[in-house]
């Protein structure tokens, strides 16, 4: 799952949870992938080697995997979003960071902190939220439908267990 929590000791109460995006193409991956696309789009070309049309059809092909790398670095730089909660007896703290760097943040008295569950009203099927100090704010929308009901239950345990230390 793309989070992790912190470990919880007896001497140390405070618990960290991180939240980022999938991230389904390592750069090895990656490096592959526009390897192999550009060795598949130069195939046509071996036919036409020595003739005019091949530098007709050669900055088409170049502009394509262009797009493909554009694309593809577009997309890894827009699932650079991280969000951290820490929970400890006294305080709850969201800190949203935005993949263009913004952050946003958000504190609540533990005791009086609430998760709430979506299932189908929220922007995304069981879309969870945190209450408390008058605001509600999302926490994990980019996660998938599983893996927020598996959040939920865990953020449900683990107020409930920062309250009673």
């Amino acid at each position: 799952m793309p989070y992790s929590w912190s470990e919880n000791t007896a001497s140390h109460p405070t618990q960290e949870l991180r939240l980022w995006p999938h991230q389904s193409l390592p750069p090895k991956g990656f490096a592959a992938f526009i390897l192999t696309t550009y060795l598949l789009f130069t195939v046509p070309l071996y036919g036409l080697l020595g003739t005019k049309l091949l530098w007709g059809l050669l900055p088409f092909l170049l502009i394509t995997l262009a797009g493909v790398y554009y694309a593809l670095r577009r997309n890894d730089r827009d699932r650079q979003i991280l969000e951290v909660l820490t929970i400890t007896p006294d305080n709850t703290h969201l800190l949203h960071r935005s993949a263009k760097g913004a952050e946003q943040e958000w504190d609540c008295n533990t005791y009086w902190a609430r998760v709430a569950l979506y299932p189908k009203e929220g922007p995304v099927p069981n879309y969870i939220t945190l209450s408390g100090s008058g605001r509600e704010v999302e926490i994990g929308s980019f996660l998938t439908e599983e893996e927020r009901l598996t959040l939920y239950a865990e953020l449900n345990d683990r107020l409930r267990q920062a309250t009673r230390q």
